[in-house]
């Protein structure tokens, strides 16, 4: 035993040593590292960075919709919020990141605005293009990288990468523009395809299926979907101040954000009672946000068409705030115009009588034809000229949004409906614009309801519990400010709601644009875009594809389609020209390029909206991809001898120069920073379709 410790002691007395010895010899080896670098790659990603880098600080101007995006990037500094109805936020938020890195305050007027050239036009330049094709293409990679993975290592730590890369990326494209989402359908579906294919896989057990489809359903669905939310959130809670969209947004968000609304709202009575004085803005808000309004004018005798009028005092809406919008919720059974102590609050399917503030005529509806909408009934102040048209003053409460039959009107939150008793029509805004008579104001109309619609709906805004009963002192309380904070009541799944929907909602109006051109034309090249023209010379930026770029890449599109379905017509007679690899590789190739190119440019033709020439740039990204893939294809499998390779690859070396020629001569049109005379300009003008701009001296 003891000599048994005793060797068990020398050996570990002489293991430090053997390790050490042995790490001195690991450390006197020469470190060989080895890389596998793709020169073409690298010369390409050079050459790319130095075209859109180059005097990229040039011009000193706000260039084409820069002007639009940069006050963007000046609302986030400020933290105002705003709505821009071209897509989600992210790509807004990564040229505001941009621009807080770059050290920018957001205090600048943007208002001065003056290899493929229109890729690097577009890129060099404050847009959002840029941004989703690289989104786009990202998550086309990620998703090929995924797919080589799970060849060979499925569940594997880079099948894992590559799969959430390709949702996140997706999810990114997406939050950019909602063009986005062409691509994120097109990896949707190829996934599909795979995952179906995966389906019947023999040799794979159940639960090894089980865990590929949760995989996937969990990378390009749940993240998605998680980050789409998670952009809106960051989004919101930078911009939580007060900005110049509020009035197309609810009385409730308008409340949430700090300043505007919430500055009057604050502290208000958050129950409607009898005796309260409120103002009732219409939830639609079309064509204007309005409130409920009326003044001492009154319809006319005779219309212009020769209708008639009940000559009551007008009733409009009235697109901004003013003394004439306030109304007392009156009670019919009792004459007082005050808040009891304690309120008595208004609940749904309560009678009520709506009294006009400044003038104290109840609002009133009539079997008397609208002014601008004969088949509704006109709605009007009541005024008792003695004669036989009694007053017909009663409402009827009805709480859209309720929870209960016995809920209480609630200010701000509440979306209200007045269905008139008599005739049961409900208060509607028609939005119909009064002629000179009525001021331009909006209509109101009495509709016999066809169903429920957001113009009938109504919500309180400003709310004061009134006090004076004399007529005097309550106008005196009516032109006080206002004084329950609205603002925690609003979560955000509500607030992303009313802002996505209003993103899906919301048009401009449709001006034909100088420059905006049909999807036909942007295949043909038969239109550009002057992004910028310098204020003293002839130096302009314009958005203009490189033609030989542009023909070949629709060649390819074209060569790519007959050769697959000429390949697909004899595999079906059992030939097979390609072997199963190549074939299959072929198919995806396809699938990616063409695919990609219609998904993202046949959808423009259903479109109702005014579309430029930069819409189509995804599409033709994904063409420029298939470029290569069919020259390779045509120099593997087509050219059947060694001349006929060597022939195809000097047209493509001349193809790639007559392309390189091109892009130099557009060189000036795509960086501005070149003078050129009318007669050079001209002679850029291959096109007749073509806006060059020529001064003329």
């Amino acid at each position: 035993m003891g000599s048994h410790s005793a060797g068990l002691e020398e050996t570990l007395g002489v293991l430090p040593s053997l390790l050490f010895c042995k790490m001195l010899r690991f450390f006197k080896r020469p470190l060989v590292v080895t890389a596998d670098i793709n020169l073409n790659l690298v010369a390409l990603t050079g050459l790319g960075l130095l075209t859109r880098l180059w005097q990229l600080c040039y011009p000193r101007a706000v260039v084409f919709d820069e002007v639009y995006y940069g006050q963007y990037i000046s609302f986030y500094m400020k933290r105002m919020f705003f709505l821009d109805d071209s897509g989600p936020p992210f790509g807004h938020m990564l040229l505001a990141l941009g621009g807080y890195l770059g050290g920018f305050d957001g205090n600048f007027l943007w208002n001065r605005i003056g290899a493929e050239n229109s890729l690097i036009t577009q890129s060099r330049l404050m847009l959002l293009e840029s941004l989703l094709i690289f989104f786009n293409l990202l998550a086309v990679l990620s998703y090929l990288k995924f797919f080589n993975s799970q060849k060979h290592s499925p569940f594997s730590p880079h099948w894992w990468l590559w799969l959430m890369l390709t949702g996140v990326s997706c999810s990114c494209a997406i939050g950019i523009k909602y063009m986005g989402i062409f691509t994120y359908l097109l990896v949707l579906s190829i996934a599909a395809v795979h995952a179906w294919n995966l389906i019947g896989d023999q040799t794979l057990s159940n639960i090894c299926v089980f865990g590929h489809v949760i995989a996937r359903a969990v990378a390009l669905l749940v993240i998605p979907a998680f980050l789409y939310l998670l952009f809106f959130y960051v989004h919101l809670m930078l911009l939580y101040r007060s900005g110049p969209h509020d009035q197309i947004m609810s009385s409730a968000f308008q409340a949430s954000l700090e300043g505007g609304l919430a500055r009057i709202t604050q502290g208000q009575p958050l129950e409607v009672a009898f005796g309260s004085q409120v103002t009732l803005r219409n939830v639609f808000g079309k064509p204007l946000p309005c409130w409920l309004h009326s003044h001492k004018n009154t319809y006319p005798m005779i219309y212009e068409n020769g209708r008639g009028s009940s000559h009551q005092q007008q009733v409009t809406c009235y697109p901004f705030k003013d003394i004439n919008n306030w109304w007392i919720i009156k009670d019919p059974g009792r004459h007082q115009l005050v808040v009891n102590n304690p309120p008595r609050p208004v609940r749904h399917g309560d009678i009520i009588q709506l009294v006009h503030g400044m003038t104290t005529r109840l609002l009133n509806t009539h079997d008397v034809a609208a002014p601008l909408s004969p088949h509704s009934q006109e709605v009007s102040c009541y005024i008792d000229y003695n004669i036989s048209m009694p007053a017909q003053n009663l409402w009827k409460l009805d709480i859209v949004n309720r929870e209960s039959s016995q809920d209480t009107w609630k200010t701000i939150l509440s979306e209200v409906r007045f269905v008139h008793v008599n005739t049961s029509a409900v208060l509607k805004l028609s939005g119909a614009h009064l002629p000179d008579w009525g001021f331009r104001q909006l209509e109101v109309v009495g509709e016999k309801s066809r169903g429920p619609h957001e113009s009938m709906a109504w919500n309180v805004e400003e709310h004061r519990y009134g006090t004076s009963q004399e007529q005097k002192e309550r106008e005196l309380e009516l032109h006080s400010p206002t004084q329950v904070d609205i603002s925690k009541n609003l979560s955000f799944m509500a607030r992303f709601s009313e802002v996505q929907w209003k993103m899906l909602t919301l048009k401009n109006e449709d001006s034909e644009h100088k420059y905006s051109s049909t999807p036909l034309e942007w295949v043909t090249l038969d239109t550009n875009i002057a992004y910028w023209l310098h204020p003293r010379t002839s130096a302009q930026i314009h958005l203009l594809g490189n033609i030989v770029i542009w023909v070949s890449a629709s060649l390819a599109t074209v060569a790519y389609t007959l050769l697959f379905f000429w390949y697909l017509l004899r595999r079906r007679r059992s030939i097979c020209d390609l072997p199963e690899d190549a074939w299959s590789h072929w198919v995806l190739a396809g699938a990616l390029g063409t695919g990609g190119w219609a998904l993202n440019y046949l959808p423009f033709f259903l479109m109702e909206r005014t579309l430029f020439l930069y819409h189509y740039l995804p599409a033709l990204t994904f063409q420029i991809l298939l470029l290569p893939i069919v020259l390779q294809h045509v120099s593997d499998h087509l050219c059947r001898s060694q001349l006929q390779r060597n022939v195809f690859s000097a047209l493509v070396v001349a193809w790639y120069s007559s392309a390189c020629h091109v892009s130099n001569m557009l060189r000036p049109l795509t960086y501005g920073d070149t003078s050129l005379s009318p007669g050079e300009l001209q002679a850029l003008r291959w096109k007749d379709s073509w806006d060059i701009l020529i001064r003329k001296y």
